[in-house]
């Protein structure tokens, strides 16, 4: 049935459905991915400017931003030189002082367009009151037609533009988008269905709130019913794709019988912690459950997630399924072999690897189809799991250590190589609550939040480089002691950054800690010349380690107490934590040393967390805070959702809501 002729067209109508919009209009929207009248009420304004009251040019304060309306009284290029163009100024009269707005960058237009006479609106920061002067401001034409309502004597939303499109089109634009298109925007059907919402505006509202506030503090009001929006909308996707996976996925039966665990707890040397025994109770039920695990492991640096990873194996193995565990990098997947090897191999459990330099089964003359009739195996090895050459029969369990190296795509590649095996996933980077809640809501969690006993304390000392010989004497007496020590650069060669470099201090470093031995490690080493370095510091005939952030995962020296980190500022807080964590994994008293000269605010904030608390997850928090989750996460977490209103750094109550109303809807 078609639609009556009175009744407005659908939001998911083409942007050339707004009135004023034509074909050349809509190419520059689809600049910022303005594709439909939908992506228009979606686009977001970065900040607001309450027009109802204008500060007059005589009150402007230097260095405070402010939105001033004046007449151009002269208008025009200058030959003064910056950066090597022309400057362009313009001077502004409101009736009580003058105004200088200046443009470092001169062009044509600019000319044809501040024209004396005109009026206009300009925000920015008085840079100097002698003259008072706005530089690089944002400036809006006042024309005086019959839209000027939309512009002046009301709070005015600021949108991201793009060339052809002005502020003023914008708000135009938005305008009459809202005044076609309001009543055709429905309520999201989760909405109806119960009061979730109730204390949020409707979403009709708040996009108008959101573009065209009555009081600022709407914002934040239609902000939250937006975001709750695009949270419920991801939730239901997460809770559905879990619920497809459990209908169609039947679990192997992994759960053992202890013949493998009970001698590998004895002969262990140390107790299992609470926190241990807890996660493994939840993975044996899982693995023993009507449905494939999935679930996600965290724990501090230190925690033991190793055993529990064990334990799990081990019960894969005892159900006669084979197991395959991912690490991030070769050091980290070697020192993996050694202690599954030293575990396991005395009871009778064949410890294989495999990386893009070695591959013991092949060293062994052991074809992969022989297992097929061999007792069951666990394979430990990088990315080098995932090549088509690698086949694995009878896979019952995947354990990816250190996830937030990987991405979602490279995950699914290794569980894809068998038939619905259970998946473990660890990771010692905390993960902050609302990215565990988004990027991993398809697992189950379980942390072990408690560090074994006999760990020595870690102490964290934030200094300027001028102290570093004080440090480095520091460090020679510790070395003095037996102990030994990290030396972490943020490059492996120098360049126009100005950090400094591992490869150039290396030698630096063994005339001022000789007689102490120095080695040497970075990603440029070939796999057979990072082992030997390790293998001389796992053994004290190295020293002092001077190294990239390769050290970061993995790497476990407990005669190592002092890890000091030159230009700390370069690294994130999750990283600095990181690297923290390879001290400290002994009984003696362990020392951090943060060298840093950079006085950033933000620089400094990171630096004081660190030296605040050794709380794994309350660093990730601050990280979150300080960086957003996009830098805090790189570009490996391809799973990281777009949003336009949700904020995951603020939103953690609005995600909880959205995960129970998507459960509510699904239902």
């Amino acid at each position: 049935m078609s639609q009556p002729d009175n009744k407005p067209p659908p939001i998911t109508s083409p942007i050339t459905s707004v009135w004023g919009v034509g074909s050349e209009r809509a190419k520059s929207l689809a600049r910022l991915d303005i594709f439909t009248v939908e992506d228009l009420l979606l686009h977001k304004p970065r900040r607001y400017e309450d027009r109802r009251k204008f500060l007059s040019i005589r009150e402007l304060k230097v260095g405070e931003p402010a939105t001033v309306r004046g007449k151009i009284i002269a208008a025009g290029r200058k030959g003064w030189k910056k950066g090597g163009r022309a400057m362009f100024e313009c001077v502004i009269d409101d009736g009580t002082a003058h105004l200088y707005l200046r443009w470092w960058q001169s062009q044509l237009w600019m000319e044809d367009y501040y024209v004396t006479g005109r009026e206009f609106l300009a925000f920015g920061k008085t840079e100097s009151l002698r003259p008072r002067t706005f530089e690089h401001p944002e400036t809006e034409l006042l024309e005086n037609d019959e839209d000027e309502f939309i512009h002046v004597n009301r709070i005015v939303p600021i949108h991201p533009l793009t060339e052809g499109i002005t502020g003023r089109v914008m708000r135009t634009m938005m305008w009459r988008a809202l005044e076609k298109f309001e009543g055709e925007i429905a309520e999201p059907a989760w909405a109806k269905l119960q009061s979730n919402a109730s204390s949020l505006p409707a979403r009709a509202s708040a996009l108008r709130m959101i573009h065209f506030p009555e009081e600022l503090t709407d914002v934040e009001f239609a902000r939250q019913r937006l975001a709750l929006d695009e949270f419920v909308e991801l939730q239901i996707q997460i809770q559905t794709r879990r619920k497809k996976f459990e209908a169609g996925a039947r679990a192997l039966a992994c759960a053992g019988d202890n013949h493998f665990i009970k001698p590998f707890l004895f002969q262990l040397g140390f107790k299992l912690t609470i926190a241990q025994t807890r996660v493994l109770r939840e993975i044996r039920a899982d693995m023993g459950g009507a449905h494939p695990m999935r679930r996600l492991l965290q724990g501090d640096v230190g925690s033991g997630k190793t055993a529990v990873a064990a334990c799990a194996a081990l019960m894969a193995l005892e159900s006669g399924f084979n197991v395959a565990l991912m690490s991030p990098t070769e050091i980290l997947a070697e020192q993996h072999f050694r202690n599954f090897s030293r575990w396991l191999e005395p009871l009778g459990v064949k410890v294989e690897m495999q990386t893009g330099s070695k591959k013991t089964g092949e060293d062994r003359g052991l074809r992969i189809e022989d297992h097929k009739r061999a007792r069951s195996s666990i394979f430990i090895g990088t990315q080098a799991l995932l090549t088509d050459g690698f086949r694995l029969p009878k896979l019952g369990l995947v354990i990816i250590d250190e996830q937030h190296k990987f991405g979602v795509t490279q995950r699914e590649q290794l569980v894809r190589k068998g038939n619905y095996p259970h998946l473990l996933v660890m990771t010692a980077t905390p993960i902050p609550r609302t990215l565990g809640l988004t990027l991993y809501g398809d697992l189950d969690l379980s942390v072990i939040d408690e560090l074994p006993p006999g760990r020595g304390s870690v102490k964290t000392f934030v200094r300027a480089s001028d102290k570093l010989p004080k440090v480095l004497e520091f460090l020679r007496q510790k070395l003095a002691e037996g102990r030994q020590a990290y030396v972490v650069y943020p490059r492996v060669e120098e360049n126009s950054d100005g950090l400094k470099a591992v490869s150039k201090e290396f030698d630096s470093l063994k005339i001022k800690l000789a007689p102490f031995r120095v080695g040497l490690l970075h990603g440029r080493f070939k796999a057979a010349e990072k082992e030997s370095v390790m293998a001389d510091f796992r053994q004290n005939r190295v020293n002092v380690l001077l190294a990239t952030s390769l050290i970061e995962v993995g790497v476990d020296v407990p005669n190592a107490t002092v890890m000091l980190i030159e230009n700390a500022e370069s690294f994130g807080l999750a990283q600095l934590h990181q690297l923290r964590g390879r001290i400290g994994r002994g009984a003696h008293e362990s020392f951090c040393i943060l060298i840093s000269d950079v006085r950033k605010p933000g620089s400094q904030d990171r630096l004081r967390v660190m030296e605040e608390t050794t709380d794994g997850f309350k660093i990730a928090e601050e990280d979150l805070k300080l960086r957003g989750p996009g830098e805090l996460l790189g570009q490996q977490q391809s799973g990281l959702p777009q949003f336009r209103f949700g904020d995951l750094r603020a939103d953690i109550v609005l995600i909880r809501r959205a995960r129970e109303t998507a459960a509510i809807y699904l239902k």
